[in-house]
C-alpha cells in the first residue's frame, strides 16, 4: 500500500508544490535576510530546509510543532521590513511553547499562498487524527530519527538504540523475541510497518487488560451488558448508560464484526480509555457550560502582568509577541506601561529599567487583531499611565481610531448603570482600566470640573514600591498628583482605578465600577486579617492582585491564595513556566478556555460569610474524600539528554485550595523505566472546599543526590474530575501537550459523613 504521505500529496496542488520545494528568504532582522531551500518530506509531517551554499547542513521541524501560520506582516520582524517586501509574499510560522517564530518571504504571492494553505491543511489533518493515528505517527517519527542510513530498515542494534532514545529499558532477550516475531519478511531488519507492530507488542497494556478481563464474560470481548456494568460500577455513569455504551462502541471499536454484535474488543476498550471521554477531565465542562450573564465581578478572569515582557523585569525584551501569546492562551486582562516617547508617540516598557521599548500604537493594533481569537468575551486593557497630557491625548486617539467599535466608550444602554454588566453583555468589547476624572454618573450628565484635564492621585506603583521597602530614588521620584487628559479619562467606563483605604470605607463609599489593585503581600495581609470581608468586597466589585516589585526575575506568586478570597484579576507573568502558571492554566482549562470562570455561589452572595481560613463555618459545608490509585505511566519523555539515561519516575498528586486543603502525596519511584512504569499506589485526600480546589498531577525523575527533575504535569479543577479508570494526558513545563505521554489512574470521590 502507498504510504499515507504519498496519497495526501497526490491529491493536493499546494502540498505538491511544497513537496517539490521552494526557495524563500528567512528573515531575522532588517539586515539578516538569507535564502533557504524549503521542502516538505514524504511523511507529510516534516519540513526540511537548508542553506543554498553550505554542504550537507540542514534543519527540520515537524508540522506538529507549528501552532499557527500568520499571513502578511504579522510579526515585529516582518513589520520592520514592510517597506521592502509586500505583505502577500510574507508569512510567519508560530511554534508551540517558547520556540521563536520563523519569518519567511516567498518569491511570489502564489508560492506564499501554497505554503500558507498547505501548512494549515497539514495542521488540520493532525488535529483530526484519533489517538491511534497519533500514536502511529509518533512511532514513525522516532523510526525516521533513528534510521541513520535512511534505507527504511532497522536491524536489532538500531532498534535497541532507538528504544533507549524512547526511554525504554528493555530486557534484551524479551526484545529479541518480539523483534523476530515482528520481522514478518524474515530479513533480519524491520521496515516502518513492522516496527509499528514490534512497538505495539512491546507496549501491551497489562494494566488495562486486567480491567477488561474483570468485566469480560469470555475474556475476548465486552458484550453491551458487560460494558454497561463497567460504565455503571467503575465510571459511575447513571443516566442513559445504554445510549452511552452504544455511542462508545460506534466511536471507538475498530472491528466491524464487533460493532455488528454491539460488543467491544480490547482494542476498542483501550481506544475509549485513551480518548477525551476516557480522560480525567469531564468533556462537558471543558466546553462552555457556565452562566455568562452574571456581573463581571462574579468571575475569575485570566490575567497577565506586564504583558509586554518576554523575559525578566529589568533587562528583558519588550515585544508585541507577549500580547499575542497571552491572548491566544485565553488571557482576558493584559497590561501596558505607557511613557512619553519620541516624536509625540507614547511607548511601552518597564519604566526606569533597561527593558527594550515598543510603540503603544503597535500594542493597540495587536490587541485589535488578537483580542477575540481565543474567546469572544471581553478583554480588559489595564493601563499604567506615566505620560504627559499631550501624549495621553495621542493614546486616546490610537485607542479610538484603531479599535473603533471594539472599544467600549460609554455604558451599554446609554443609561446610568446600577451594576457591572456581564461577560455576555460585553462580548467582543475591549474595556479600558485606568484613572478617571469624576464618576461614571458625572460623565453621563456631562459634568466635569475642568473641561481639559483633572487631577488624580497616582497610587499604584507607589504602593508597590513602599510595600517592598525599595529605597531606589530614581523610582521614588513620583508626583503624588497626576494630570489626566479628559480624552483618555472618557475611555474608562466600568473599570475606574481607585486607591483602596479599607473594607469598611469601600462598603460605604465604593461604586461598583471602581477597582483597586493590591500587591501580593498586601492581598495576603488582608486575607489573613479579614478574609471574609475581602470575599464580600469581591462579591461587589473587582480587585486586581499583581506580583511584588521584588520579583525582578518575573517569577510568580501562588494565585490560589488570591482566588480563595474571590479576587478576580490575579495578574501573573505568563512568560514564566512553573506551578503558578500550571494552576492558572488548570483553572481556566474549563468553560471553553474562554478566560472567565464563574465563582462558587458562596463567594457571590453578599448575605453569606465565607472565610477561606475557616471554611468549616460556612452553610452547606460538605467535605469530600478523594482517593487516587496511580496505576501506571506510558512513554514518559526523557528529561536528561545524556546517552543511556533512563528516568526513575514517581508521581506526586497535589491539592491546591483553601489552606486546610493544601496537601501533597507521592508514589514510590520505579527504577529505570520511563516507558511503562507500574505503581498501583493509593493516595488519599480530604477536600473541605471542593469548589475552589485544583488537583495537580506531577511526574518527576527521582534523584537521590539532588532535586528531582520535572517530567510532565496536568492540572484541573476538582469539580471537573471524572471518576473511575482514567488517563491523564501530560503537559510539558510550558503547558504544551507531549503525546503520547500519559498516566493511568483510578479515581473515587465519596462524601465524608
Amino acid at each position: 500500500k502507498q504510504p499515507e504521505g504519498k496519497r495526501c500529496i497526490q491529491a493536493d496542488d499546494d502540498l505538491k508544490s511544497m513537496f517539490v520545494g521552494t526557495v524563500m528568504r528567512k528573515i531575522k532582522s532588517r539586515t539578516w535576510k538569507k535564502q533557504r531551500y524549503f521542502r516538505l518530506q514524504e511523511d507529510c509531517m516534516t519540513i526540511w530546509y537548508k542553506s543554498k551554499k553550505t554542504g550537507n547542513a540542514h534543519s527540520t521541524f515537524s508540522v506538529g510543532d507549528v501552532e499557527a501560520v500568520r499571513e502578511g506582516h504579522q510579526s515585529e520582524v516582518l513589520l520592520s521590513i514592510a517597506d521592502e517586501f509586500p505583505p502577500d509574499r510574507c508569512f510567519t510560522l508560530v511554534f508551540r511553547g517558547r520556540r521563536g517564530n520563523l519569518d519567511l518571504v516567498a518569491e511570489s504571492a502564489g508560492e506564499a499562498q501554497s505554503w500558507i494553505k498547505g501548512i494549515r491543511k497539514l495542521i488540520d489533518n493532525l488535529e483530526n487524527m484519533g489517538q491511534r493515528e497519533k500514536l502511529d505517527q509518533w512511532i514513525c517519527d522516532w523510526f525516521k530519527r533513528a534510521d541513520k542510513n535512511r534505507d527504511g530498515q532497522m536491524n536489532f542494534k538500531e532498534v535497541r538504540d532507538l528504544l533507549k532514545m524512547m526511554n525504554v529499558d528493555m530486557n534484551e532477550h524479551h526484545a529479541l523475541r518480539l523483534f523476530t516475531m515482528a520481522d514478518k519478511s524474515q530479513s533480519g531488519t524491520l521496515g516502518d510497518d513492522e516496527f509499528v507492530l514490534f512497538y505495539k507488542m512491546l507496549t501491551q497494556r497489562e494494566d488495562v487488560l486486567r480491567v477488561f478481563q474483570e468485566y469480560s464474560g469470555d475474556g475476548q470481548k465486552l458484550t453491551l451488558q458487560d460494558l454497561k456494568d463497567f460504565l455503571r460500577e467503575e465510571q459511575l455513569h447513571e443516566d442513559g448508560v445504554q445510549q452511552y455504551a452504544l455511542k462508545l462502541i460506534e466511536r471507538y471499536e475498530p472491528s466491524d464484526t464487533a460493532k455488528m454484535w454491539q460488543a467491544m474488543t480490547f482494542d476498542g476498550f483501550l481506544m475509549y480509555l485513551s480518548s477525551s471521554e476516557g480522560s480525567i477531565s469531564n468533556p462537558t465542562m471543558v466546553d462552555l457550560y457556565q452562566d455568562m450573564t452574571q456581573p463581571l465581578c462574579h468571575y475569575f478572569i485570566s490575567s497577565s502582568h506586564n504583558t509586554y515582557l518576554l523575559e525578566d523585569q529589568i533587562r528583558g525584551h519588550s515585544s508585541v509577541e507577549g500580547y499575542i501569546r497571552a491572548l491566544k492562551r485565553g488571557c482576558r486582562c493584559v497590561e501596558v506601561d505607557c511613557w512619553d516617547g519620541p516624536n509625540g508617540e507614547p511607548i511601552v516598557y518597564h519604566g526606569h529599567t533597561f527593558t527594550s521599548k515598543i510603540f503603544f500604537k503597535d500594542v493597540v493594533t495587536v490587541l485589535g487583531n488578537y483580542a477575540f481569537k481565543a474567546s469572544q468575551y471581553p478583554v480588559i486593557l489595564s493601563i499604567e499611565n506615566h505620560c504627559s497630557i499631550e501624549q495621553q491625548k495621542v493614546m486616546a486617539q490610537h485607542l479610538t481610531q484603531i479599535l473603533g467599535d471594539k472599544l467600549l466608550k460609554s455604558p451599554l444602554d446609554g443609561k446610568i448603570p446600577i451594576g457591572l454588566p456581564s461577560p455576555e453583555d460585553l462580548k467582543g468589547k475591549i474595556l479600558l482600566k485606568g484613572k478617571k476624572i469624576g464618576g461614571l454618573e458625572n460623565s453621563m450628565n456631562g459634568v466635569v470640573d475642568d473641561p481639559l484635564m483633572g487631577e488624580v492621585s497616582d497610587e499604584e506603583e507607589t504602593a508597590e514600591i513602599d510595600d517592598d521597602h525599595h529605597r531606589n530614588d530614581s523610582i521614588r521620584r513620583r508626583k503624588s498628583k497626576q494630570r489626566l487628559s479628559k480624552e483618555l479619562s472618557d475611555c474608562v467606563v466600568y473599570c475606574k482605578s481607585v486607591h483602596f483605604s479599607s473594607f469598611k470605607h469601600s462598603q460605604i463609599h465604593s461604586k461598583f465600577y471602581e477597582i483597586s489593585s493590591f500587591t501580593e503581600s498586601k492581598a495576603r495581609k488582608h486575607i489573613r486579617e479579614a478574609g471574609a470581608e475581602f470575599v464580600l468586597h469581591n462579591a461587589r466589585q473587582l480587585s486586581r492582585v499583581y506580583p511584588s516589585g521584588l520579583r525582578t526575575d518575573s517569577s510568580n506568586f501562588n494565585p490560589q491564595d488570591m482566588w480563595n478570597a474571590g479576587c478576580q484579576i490575579v495578574a501573573l507573568n505568563f512568560q514564566t513556566a512553573g506551578v503558578e502558571m500550571d494552576l492558572n492554566d488548570g483553572l481556566f482549562s474549563q468553560n471553553g478556555h474562554c478566560g472567565y470562570v464563574l465563582k462558587p455561589t458562596f463567594m457571590r452572595n453578599t448575605d453569606e460569610r465565607f472565610d477561606p481560613e475557616n471554611p468549616q463555618n460556612r452553610d452547606g459545608y460538605k467535605p469530600l474524600s478523594l482517593s487516587v490509585q496511580v496505576i501506571s505511566g506510558q512513554q514518559l519523555p526523557k528529561v536528561n539528554i545524556k546517552e543511556g539515561s533512563i528516568i526513575d519516575p514517581l508521581v506526586r498528586v497535589e491539592i491546591h485550595g483553601v489552606p486546610l486543603d493544601q496537601a501533597k502525596q507521592e508514589t514510590r519511584y520505579i527504577d529505570n523505566n520511563g516507558f511503562n512504569p507500574v505503581w498501583y499506589d493509593m493516595l488519599q485526600f480530604t477536600i473541605h472546599v471542593p469548589e475552589l480546589a485544583l488537583v495537580r498531577f506531577v511526574v518527576e525523575d527521582y534523584d537521590k543526590t539532588s532535586k528531582n527533575d520535572f517530567v510532565g504535569q496536568f492540572t484541573l479543577p476538582f469539580t471537573c474530575i471524572q471518576p473511575g479508570y482514567r488517563h491523564i494526558h501530560l503537559l510539558s513545563k510550558d503547558g504544551t501537550s507531549i503525546p503520547p505521554s500519559s498516566l493511568f489512574v483510578h479515581v473515587r470521590i465519596t462524601k465524608l459523613t
